[in-house]
């Protein structure tokens, strides 16, 4: 088990849960980032005496440094400070929690530092797969998977034999708040209405990505790269309980699943104590009580997000940065009331298609290829 561990993203859900199991493991903390919160992250600095604290923005950065003057830790600021936490010296593992293509850089930088990574921020491979995971393996890094369908993955491949027995995988998703809604039905709901997912407490960005299926999209590319199969042998399936979080095929048509409470304590610890397993914060699943499990074909005619990250991964090069960067912009857009539902997946669509192919790309080609998907959702919702 890793002793030393810095939490990119710690105000948030994946952040203060990881804390969470820091506490209990005794897991001692080197660094801690925050977007804003900086209230959190001063009571966070108090607890776990980090070297390094880091607020994104940096006139908070210089309140926050006054109000922990009488603490021993190094107050930074902005996207070097970012860096500088998830290279921190004596860190052993960095778990990014961060939210959207922000994560790209700080991932790559733990990466050439050669700390391992608890990955939980999906969109480091979306944008830059092929690139992040050659660097894992130039390293000789470890990327561990803390989304809970690709820990669920992980977990079964645990007991996986030795050969290519595995014919794919099945990846689960909760179906959102809209689960079998209409476009129709699906042209007059707001942000309120996507905010509410049945089974999970999560971000706004992310719980809207799971109202529009994006999320799971997402979850196809970074699965493809994870795990080092072909998009045809990814699948999904409509899972309404949230309590098998994934599943894998074998040669045989055996499947082998991965079950428990929808709680991320379970996939967070996992991957900070691989191979490890401990005593968990998490509930104890009961399947008496929930005596039923539903599956369902998803609709990604409906919900065109995920139709969209199908195609981009089978076109490849810059299509899923541009599709990634498109869906965060719009997302923005839609929780500030200036598009509407399904006016999220028409943007995305459009500014994947609209991206040009490359065979060799760097990851400053990624990060151009968000910024003119930005401007391509900018345009076509004027």
């Amino acid at each position: 088990m890793k002793q030393k561990l810095s939490i990119l993203g710690s105000t948030g859900s994946i952040g203060t849960q990881a804390l969470n199991i820091a506490r209990a493991l005794q897991i001692e903390i080197t660094a801690l980032t925050a977007h804003s919160n900086i209230d959190c992250l001063e009571t966070q600095i108090r607890e776990f005496k980090p070297a390094i604290a880091v607020v994104a923005e940096e006139t908070l950065a210089h309140v926050l440094k006054a109000k922990v003057a009488d603490t021993g830790t190094k107050i930074l600021s902005g996207q070097d400070g970012i860096l500088e936490a998830a290279t921190e010296p004596s860190c052993e593992i960095v778990l990014n929690a961060l939210v959207g293509i922000a994560g790209l850089l700080p991932t790559m930088a733990a990466i050439h530092a050669k700390k391992d990574i608890a990955l939980a921020n999906k969109e480091t491979l979306v944008a830059g797969g092929d690139i992040v995971m050659q660097a894992a393996k130039d390293n000789g890094v470890s990327i561990l998977p803390v989304d809970s369908e690709h820990s669920a993955i992980f977990q079964c491949l645990q007991g996986a034999p030795p050969n290519n027995a595995l014919s794919g995988i099945i990846l689960t998703a909760s179906g959102g708040p809209f689960f079998g809604f209409s476009r129709e039905q699906l042209y007059s709901v707001k942000a309120k209405d996507a905010l509410k997912h049945p089974n999970w407490n999560m971000g706004k960005k992310i719980t809207i990505d799971c109202a529009t299926m994006m999320n799971k999209g997402l979850e196809i590319i970074e699965a493809v790269h994870l795990f080092g199969l072909p998009v045809e042998k990814v699948d999904v399936v409509v899972h309404r309980e949230s309590i098998i979080h994934s599943l894998i095929e074998y040669n045989d048509n055996s499947v082998i699943a991965q079950l428990g409470l929808p709680d991320m304590h379970i996939p967070i610890q996992y991957a900070l104590t691989y191979p490890n397993r401990l005593p968990s914060p998490a509930g104890k699943l009961s399947l008496t009580k929930i005596k039923n499990f539903s599956f369902f074909e998803p609709d990604d005619e409906t919900f065109l997000c995920l139709k969209t990250c199908k195609e981009a991964i089978q076109k490849g090069g810059l299509a899923p940065a541009a599709a990634n960067g498109a869906n965060e912009e719009a997302v923005q857009l839609f929780l500030e009331d200036k598009i509407s539902f399904l006016d999220i997946g028409t943007l995305v669509y459009e500014a994947m298609k609209a991206q040009r192919h490359r065979d060799e790309i760097t990851i400053e080609d990624v990060l151009r290829a968000d910024r003119s998907a930005r401007e391509n959702v900018k345009a076509n919702c004027k």
